[in-house]
């Protein structure tokens, strides 16, 4: 019993450091799909009187239950036949283990794509 008791916060720390990060995953690949889905959008739409407006719509809708803001979202593209649509988005993340903050930033992640 005094063996368990040394280091059962060992390993009930360890357990919630892995469950902070596979949350964390979980936010960098819902960003990821949301950016992928934005720039799809992006594509497609050259002909609409507000592409970039669509686009980050796109990314928001498809962020599943990540809020993200116009802010955090950047379309870059002169939307021409041909020419490369750049969309990324940033999301903030913390991982805290206990109510101690061990690691914390920004999620980016950016998707390329080819106007049709």
């Amino acid at each position: 019993m005094t063996e368990f008791a040394l280091v059962l916060p060992v390993l009930a720390m360890l357990l919630f450091g892995i469950v902070q990060f596979g949350l964390v995953f979980n936010n960098y690949l819902t960003l990821t799909d949301a950016v992928r889905a934005g720039a799809r959008k992006a594509v497609v739409s050259r002909h609409t009187s507000d592409p970039v407006g669509l686009t980050r719509t796109a990314v928001k809708d498809s962020a599943g239950g990540l809020t993200l803001t116009d802010s955090q979202i950047t379309v870059s593209s002169p939307f021409t036949r041909g020419s490369d649509v750049t969309v990324s988005a940033s999301y903030p993340y913390s991982i805290d283990v206990l109510g101690l903050v061990v690691q914390s930033g920004n999620l980016t992640s950016t998707s390329k794509e080819r106007v049709e």
